[in-house]
């Protein structure tokens, strides 16, 4: 009875271990690349930290993209209601949370001037 209650445990153990570092690689895969609309992978424009965050959110821009001065930043809550809106023309965007920003998550996007959503990512808020 003990033999097979430890081997239920480890069977289990093990699940969980493998679950916890599929989860981790889908994570970190998520925040370094983007998959384009031709299917091709390549890396992400913006970072985003902290996540979750208190008080601020920075947008930091990759150093290998050229990125136009005509990309927009939108901030969206996760109801739709757009929460902050500006035009891409520095490395570092730093969005001070306001108390219009509640707990919950917030939806990111990067357009060009056309509109077109060239990235899109999400961040926490926990305040």
């Amino acid at each position: 009875m003990n033999k097979i209650f430890t081997r239920n445990v480890l069977q289990a153990f093990k699940k969980i271990i493998l679950i916890a570092a599929f989860a981790f690689a889908m994570v970190a895969t998520q925040s370094y690349t983007t998959v384009n609309n031709s299917g091709f992978v390549q890396p992400k424009i913006l970072k985003c930290y902290p996540n979750p965050a208190i008080s601020f959110v920075n947008f930091e821009l990759n150093n290998n993209n050229s990125i136009s001065k005509n990309y927009t930043l939108e901030v969206f809550s996760f109801t739709g209601k757009k929460m902050y809106s500006t035009a891409i023309s520095n490395e570092k965007i730093t969005l001070t949370l306001s108390n219009d920003f509640y707990r919950g998550i917030y939806v990111y996007q990067v357009r060009d001037k056309s509109g077109r959503i060239l990235e899109t990512g999400k961040f926490q808020v926990t305040k």
